[in-house]
């Protein structure tokens, strides 16, 4: 079974998707640290385009991420990786490369994989597909409280980022027709997990 989670940054996609996870005895497949992993080989090699970094990455997901046997935890939360992340996200090329390495992970086995495009593009025959959202200003507080920085700085980020990803030509953001959109400004992470789960269940019983 694949579970596809959706949404836009601070949403609450990756802590609720590794929650999820863990409560189903799961796999987690976090799509964000596939392209900052990718982003994370292009800068360290001058000589290699986005595209080719993204065809020729070697990477294993769980509670660390390695990359080319190299744990790049750590090194892809950076502020450099991130913003080099979100600049080829755009790239067809990287895109296809990746979307390719994820549909191969998602051919077997049971997951829960989040990101922008899991539900649209990456797992359209997912079983359960979930939209997260939440007002920008909580949002944006989340993403300053991991970032150390003024929330009202991340939000004018975060506005610019929001339509940069709608309206990109290549995998934009946007729910699938079949997800279910969650609302997590007034939640707690257990409450959503908790429903998730739920869903989750019944379609088993089906």
């Amino acid at each position: 079974m694949v579970i596809a989670i959706d949404g836009p940054a601070g949403a609450g996609k990756s802590t609720v998707a590794r929650a999820v996870a863990e409560r189903l005895g799961f796999t987690y497949l976090d799509s964000g640290a596939m392209y900052r992993a990718a982003a994370l080989a292009a800068l360290g090699r001058g000589d290699r385009s986005p595209a080719e970094a993204a065809e020729a990455l070697k990477i294993e997901l769980g509670d660390r991420v390695m990359a080319y046997d190299v744990d790049v935890t750590t090194a892809i939360r950076s502020f450099a990786v991130t913003e080099a992340a979100f600049r080829i996200a755009a790239d067809k090329s990287v895109r296809a490369a990746l979307v390719q390495k994820q549909r191969e992970l998602l051919s077997s086995g049971d997951w829960v994989a989040e990101g922008r495009d899991i539900g649209t593009v990456v797992a359209p025959h997912a079983e359960l597909k979930i939209f997260l959202t939440a007002s920008p200003e909580q949002r944006a507080m989340r993403r300053a409280a991991e970032l150390g920085a003024d929330w009202r700085t991340v939000l004018q980020d975060q506005t610019l980022r929001d339509e940069q990803d709608k309206t990109r030509e290549h995998s934009p953001l946007r729910p699938a027709p079949d997800a279910i959109e969650l609302d997590t400004t007034d939640r707690t992470v257990e409450d959503v997990t908790t429903q998730i789960v739920g869903l989750v269940r019944q379609l088993a019983k089906k």
